[in-house]
């Protein structure tokens, strides 16, 4: 289908294009862009006169539950969820099940996404063997097979020797590791931050000395390897200011955070509110303000929803037996433009750390709207305010903390390959 989006305030970070004109759509590529362009002839046209028009947003952290876990979400509805989230490229971790350390893995999910045809999915390999952290895996046959980058999941691999071995395999393939930096021994049994809050709840604690110290081993063994690294939600100021002077040292490393951990603290745990309940765990006001500021300073390049679907029963029981995880496919823009609105970062920095920046993380071409790019895009209206309400959620999944909320920025359009894959009504 030839399609004609007209009128519409297209946004793209990557050049700093920020203006008024209509997209031109054929063939799954943006074939003109511009405010004057007679000749196309167009099957549809979409009136997006108050809309702003800009990349499909890419999201380097989204569990689909499939394999292994098809009674929670499977990969159509989580697909269709992120369509109507905006997003079109999306990662997923290797902790399926069965693991992604074999190419079957990568190939079966590959062939479910192509079936579910609502955005692109690319795969994480897994570092070791079944993310045991004993064993390496195959990396060379995974990255033949088409993973984007290797990860351990949210499995610490404990033993340094075991670390520096697969970074130094990854380096030899040139390829980027996707780190959770944890001490594991630090973070032991617990499930929020260690602080006031865990005292006055009596729930065991997890201290920011957990990820710092984690962050710092990673760094030291990246700087002897040469890996690039990919740092995965970071959850305090101190790995912030780690990151950073690991980046002015001109190491080869990025470093992500959740949305959610941009807007929520500690003390929005309330009164053992489950839905609240993440790993890395919410932190202090103070590590909030950091980690803007870190989004701000371009230190933290990208925003990712790091969605986890979970059954309602997931979040039911003692909050310390409650599993972690929020549902964050359908928040991950509204929450990052309401930053904007808060004036706590501009509009350009924010839409790239949703679009182009994760993009270069990745090394695809992706997240920018130009002639000959393909047509990966969505529709926002900045001016539909509307309440969070989880059992609304396409995706399967509907732990959000967020139920509530006002937000604004819908999307009402998000088309992929240049096809039409969601229309809000």
């Amino acid at each position: 289908m030839k399609i004609r989006i007209k009128n519409g305030r297209v946004i793209d970070p990557a050049s700093q294009l920020d203006a008024r004109q209509d997209v031109c759509i054929a063939d799954g590529k943006i074939v003109a862009m511009g405010d004057s362009l007679t000749d196309f002839d167009a099957d549809r046209v979409i009136d997006a006169t108050g809309l702003m028009i800009i990349p499909g947003l890419v999201d380097l952290s989204v569990r689909l539950r499939e394999p292994g876990q098809e009674h929670t979400a499977t990969i159509l509805s989580e697909t269709s969820a992120a369509a109507a989230g905006g997003i079109t490229t999306l990662c997923v971790p290797p902790d399926t099940d069965p693991v992604i350390d074999n190419p079957a893995v990568v190939e079966l999910i590959e062939d479910r996404a192509k079936k579910s045809a609502r955005a692109m999915v690319l795969t994480v390999g897994a570092m070791t063997q079944n993310l045991g952290s004993e064993l390496l895996a195959e990396m060379a046959r995974l990255k033949a097979a088409g993973c984007i980058g290797f990860s351990n999941g949210l499995s610490a691999i404990k033993n340094s020797v075991i670390q520096q071995r697969a970074m130094a395999y990854a380096a030899t393939l040139d390829m980027t590791l996707f780190l959770n930096s944890v001490d594991p021994w630090l973070q032991k049994q617990g499930c929020v931050h260690e602080g006031a809050v865990s005292s006055r709840l009596g729930l065991a604690g997890i201290p920011e000395s957990a990820e710092t110290i984690g962050v710092s081993r990673d760094l030291v063994l990246i700087e002897q390897t040469g890996v690039r690294a990919h740092f995965h939600n970071l959850s305090s100021g101190k790995a912030v200011k780690l990151i950073r002077d690991a980046q002015n040292r001109g190491l080869p490393v990025t470093a992500d955070v959740s949305a959610h951990h941009l807007h929520l603290s500690e003390h929005d745990l309330g009164n053992y509110d489950s839905l609240s309940h993440v790993l890395p765990p919410l932190r202090s006001i103070r590590d909030r303000e950091q980690l803007q500021q870190g989004v701000r300073d371009g230190v933290i390049a990208a925003i990712s929803s790091h969605h986890q679907p979970l059954d309602r029963d997931d979040k039911l029981g003692p909050f310390a037996e409650t599993q972690p995880g929020i549902s964050g496919l359908e928040t991950l823009l509204p929450l990052t433009m309401k930053l904007v609105e808060d004036d706590e970062i501009d509009l350009h920095r924010a839409l790239a750390a949703l679009t182009c920046n994760p993009a270069d993380i990745l090394g695809i071409d992706a997240g920018q709207l130009k002639v000959g790019a393909t047509a990966d895009l969505c529709l926002i209206d900045p001016d539909s305010e509307f309440e969070c309400q989880p059992l609304n959620f396409v995706s399967a999944g509907k732990n959000s903390p967020f139920e509530g909320w006002l937000f604004n920025h819908q999307v009402s359009h998000t088309l992929f390959h240049g096809r039409l894959v969601f229309e809000r009504d």
